[in-house]
This record gives structure tokens, C-alpha cells and sequence, in this order.
């Protein structure tokens, strides 16, 4: 009855575990074989190859020693001679193991610790496992908790079946958690580490505002409303881009819902933060207009190169259009993912002023002509000294007061200024000691071979072996603020395909690539622009 009682408290015992750990049975069934194997090892010595296995249905019990067949048996307590494995299974072969039953164990104190400690171990191993497994696909999901504990500002959050940790840099600005409260946060990572998965919660991710919304707004979480964007200055102000994929659907009336109700129930839930929500719009020109909304935009300047926009605004909407300490803008900016730079129309038109100024000036010195004539030029839109060289004369004669006579006299001053300007470049460039080859290099001018002998690119191969960010430079964007790394080349208004184009017409001429490998890239481009067509079509 006794041996019984305990099979059956075994079995018990395995099931209580495993149910308040969360974890399979078999597991915790499984650490306990292994204990008692440690235990055997300390009892018959630690070469010992011992075996224990449980029967998962009856609780029985069956400890074995595993002996190694050999032909000649070095050591007694891990191997067996054929002729002995013979009479017990006829079939045993060199290099089989044969089992051996053991006597149970009666288990000291020490040997019971030491078993309790590896039973521990595993079990809490595979409660580790189990909750890794379970949070590790849960990343962008909202979860619900009760804080456990705060420790130096962050907040320990118990999940019911694990635990959580809420920074104190994603915690709300003036928020304050106490044990015992209830806490809505982000899944942002859930990563394995030696004491155990850590997940990490977040109430500052601009995914946990578009995660709330989905969670207030149905045609969100139907798809019906997309949630095209967010800017978040946590617990101040944010700005959500929405737009709708049925027509009569309104995408910003959804998201604020009857009476504001559905954006209210968010805006408590983060603490009061005000919340702008803005039709996205494929077009990045109105986008940005309605990103900087309530401010109204009297004009708007694009480079797309640079992903920059100059925003025109009245000069008594210049402050709402920048917001307090700049937020307004920084937040339309981060939603955008363009830097704006806002101007009121009296700062445009000044530097409108500047500019004419400056055109004026330049062609007052290079054509040498009064301020008159070179006033009529800027202010008949030319915009440089090579522009008037190429265009054609009858565009100059066709000004009030110019004549065919004067239009030529003009383009020529025009052309021998310019071919001065080539000398001294080209002269410098000598001085600098770049190659003449590189003058043939497809799109480079002498400005450019200037730059170039400034910047060590002095032979085809220097200029082959460059990349496109050395010479039209590049952006880095990092927490929401953009860095502009210059190029070589900046200045010259030269786009990356250009600055591509360029290199790759260096690496043909220095013998790198060949014309076939040039032109098998577009080649290979041409099928897929059909196919495109075609499916639109």
C-alpha cells in the first residue's frame, strides 16, 4: 500500500506543478527522472551511466544501469563482456548497451536538496521556455496587467501568466503607477536572456496610440479605416494620418466618432494627450499642408531629392504653424518623414528680393552691362549666365527694349565669360593634379574635376571606386530628426540616379564593367515595366 501511496503522490505532485507552472506534465515528469538519476550517480559513482524512468500513467518507478558490451571489460561499473550480454539478450552486440535494474534508492537529505534543486531548475527552464514561446510572437500587441512592483522608476507588470517590465523612459511624462494598479502597454520586444525572457512593455510607442485606436474604432480593426502614420510627443500632443479604402467612409469622423467619443476614450487612456487626426494623402505636398494642421499654408516648395519642403505660411500664422517649442511642426515632420522648413511670406519675399539682387549682380559682372539691362534679364526669369548662353536669341530680342543686335552681343559676352571661367577651372584642376581622362567620363564638367582633385578623386579609377552617398552625400533620420551628411558634389544640383550613372560610366571606362553589363540591368528592367503596364492596363 505504502509504494502505492507514493506512485499515486508522484503522479500528484507532477500534476500541480505543471498546472500552477503553466508547463506540460511530461516536463516536470521529466525532471524528476532526472534528479533521481543525480541522485543515483552520487550513490553508484558519477561514471555510472544510470537510467529513470516514471510511468506517466501508474507513477511506477524503474531505476537501470546502462553497461557498454565490450570484448574486454576495463571497468565493472560501465561495461559488460560479450559473453556475459550474450546470456542475457542473445543478440547483444560490441557496442550495444545492455540494462542492468538497480535496487530502489533510499534517498538522504542531502541526496533529496540536491534532487529538489534539479527538479526547480527545470521546471523553472521550461516556465521560461513556456513564456518566451508564448510573448515572443505577441510583439504590437496590446496587453493588460496589474503592476507588481516599481523599482528606481520602472515598473514591474504582472501579465497572469508572466512578467513585464515598463521602462522609465516609456512611461507617460508625470504618470505614476502604484502596486496594485491596473495597466494597459505595448509589446515592443520580448528577448531571450540568462535570467529569463525579459518582455518589454511600452506606453510612449507611437504603435500603442494606433493600437488603441484599432481597439475603439471598428472600421480600423475591419480594415476598412488604415492607420497610414503616427507622431507622438508622449503625454503632450499627436498626430495620427488615417485614410479611408471606402469612399463613403469618413476616416477622421470614425476615428473621433459621435461627439468625439471614440478619440476621448484614448485621449484618457494616454493621460489627456491631445490627439490632431489628418487625412493622409498620397500626394506629399497636401499632406504636409494637412500635417500642419490648424495652421493655414499659403505656399508650398518641394525637393525631392533631399525629401525637404519649404512651407509658405501668413505672417500671423508663423507661430501656430511652428507650435509651442517647435512641436507642431516637429511632429508633422516625423509624420511626413520630410524635413519642413516654415517661412512667413514677408521672410519669402525678401529672400525672393535677395535673390533677384544676387541674379542682378552676376550678370551686371559677367556681361558686363549696366544694372538696367541686367534687371530686365532677372526679372524676365534668367536664372544664370550659362542659361542666357544656351537659349536661343530670339528669346533675348523678344524682351521690351532688346533688339536681335543686342541679344547676340549678349550671348556672346555670355560665351566668353563662360569659356574664362573653363580656363581658370581647368587650370586649377591641372594644379590639383587630375587626370585629363576623367574630363571624358560621361556628365562630369570642370566645376565637378575641381571638387573632384579637392576630394582625392584625381584618376577614372578613384571616381569608379566612389559610391553615390560620397557625392550627392545622404540623410541619416534618427528620433525623429533628420542629418544631412554633404556629398562631394553638393551644390550642383546632380540627382543619385545621376550621381550613379556617373560612377558606373567611370568603372566601364576604367575596364571594371563592360557596355553588355551596363545595359543588362535595364534590359532586365523593361520586361517588368511592360508587365506593370500591362496589369494596369
Amino acid at each position: 500500500m505504502a509504494v502505492s501511496a507514493n506512485r499515486l503522490e508522484l503522479l500528484q505532485i507532477a500534476d500541480a506543478v505543471a498546472r500552477e507552472k503553466a508547463i506540460d506534465r511530461g516536463i516536470v515528469i521529466a525532471a524528476m527522472e532526472d534528479a533521481i538519476q543525480k541522485a543515483a550517480r552520487s550513490r553508484y559513482g558519477s561514471e555510472t551511466e544510470v537510467r529513470a524512468e516514471i510511468n506517466p500513467k501508474t507513477g511506477e518507478m524503474r531505476l537501470s544501469r546502462l553497461l557498454l558490451v565490450v570484448d574486454q571489460v576495463e571497468n565493472d561499473s560501465t561495461q559488460i563482456a560479450l559473453e556475459d550480454a550474450k546470456k542475457r539478450n542473445p543478440a547483444a552486440q560490441v557496442g550495444d548497451y545492455i540494462a542492468e535494474a538497480l535496487p530502489p534508492l533510499e534517498y538522504g537529505r542531502i541526496a533529496a536538496q540536491s534532487a529538489k534543486q534539479v527538479i526547480v531548475q527545470k521546471v523553472r527552464e521550461a516556465e521560461r521556455d513556456r513564456q518566451y514561446q508564448e510573448y515572443k510572437d505577441r510583439i504590437g500587441d496590446i496587453v493588460n496587467g496589474i503592476v507588481k512592483r516599481v523599482e528606481y522608476g520602472n515598473v514591474v507588470v504582472d501579465l497572469g501568466r508572466g512578467e513585464a517590465i515598463v521602462r522609465r523612459d516609456e512611461m507617460l511624462p508625470r504618470e505614476t503607477l502604484r502596486t496594485g494598479d491596473r495597466v494597459r502597454a505595448y509589446i515592443y520586444d520580448v528577448r531571450r536572456e540568462p535570467r529569463g525572457p525579459q518582455i518589454f512593455l511600452s506606453r510612449t510607442h507611437p504603435q500603442f496610440m494606433a493600437k488603441l485606436f484599432a481597439q475603439e474604432v471598428p472600421e480600423i480593426y475591419d480594415g476598412i479605416v488604415e492607420i497610414k502614420a503616427v507622431a507622438r510627443d508622449p503625454g503632450s500632443r499627436a498626430k495620427i494620418a488615417v485614410i479611408s479604402r471606402d469612399s463613403s467612409v469618413d476616416p477622421v469622423g470614425a476615428c473621433v466618432g459621435m461627439r468625439g467619443s471614440r478619440v476621448q476614450a484614448v485621449v484618457n487612456e494616454l493621460q489627456g494627450e491631445k490627439i490632431d487626426i489628418i487625412p493622409w494623402s498620397a500626394d506629399i505636398a497636401t499632406f504636409v499642408v494637412n500635417a500642419l494642421a490648424p495652421a493655414e499654408v499659403a505656399k508650398v516648395v518641394l525637393d525631392e531629392d533631399r525629401e525637404r519642403i519649404e512651407v509658405v505660411v501668413p505672417d500671423a500664422q508663423l507661430s501656430l504653424a511652428i507650435g509651442r517649442r517647435g512641436q507642431n511642426v516637429r511632429l508633422a515632420s516625423q509624420l511626413t518623414g520630410w524635413d519642413i522648413d516654415i517661412l512667413t511670406e514677408q521672410e519669402e519675399s525678401e529672400r525672393r528680393q535677395a535673390e533677384f539682387q544676387n541674379r542682378t549682380r552676376i550678370f551686371v559682372e559677367a556681361l558686363n552691362v549696366d544694372e538696367v539691362v541686367a534687371q530686365l534679364l532677372a526679372s524676365e526669369g534668367f536664372n544664370s549666365v550659362e542659361e542666357l548662353a544656351l537659349i536661343d536669341s530670339k528669346e533675348i530680342a523678344g524682351i521690351e527694349g532688346f533688339d536681335e543686335e543686342t541679344a547676340s552681343e549678349l550671348q556672346e559676352r555670355a560665351r566668353e565669360y563662360l569659356a574664362q571661367i573653363e580656363a581658370e577651372y581647368d587650370a586649377k584642376r591641372k594644379e590639383l593634379g587630375v587626370v585629363d581622362a576623367l574630363k571624358d567620363v560621361p556628365g562630369v564638367t570642370t566645376p565637378m574635376l575641381v571638387k573632384f582633385g579637392e576630394n582625392e578623386i584625381k584618376t577614372v579609377e578613384d571616381l569608379a571606386g566612389a559610391t553615390t552617398d560620397d557625392l550627392v552625400g545622404w540623410s541619416e533620420r534618427k528620433d525623429g530628426e533628420t542629418t544631412r551628411h554633404p556629398g562631394i558634389l553638393d551644390g550642383f544640383e546632380l540627382s543619385r540616379e545621376e550621381a550613379e550613372t556617373m560612377i558606373m560610366r567611370a568603372r566601364v571606362k576604367a575596364g571594371w564593367i563592360s557596355e553588355a553589363d551596363l545595359a543588362a540591368p535595364a534590359e532586365e528592367a523593361a520586361p517588368e515595366a511592360e508587365t506593370e503596364a500591362e496589369a494596369q492596363a
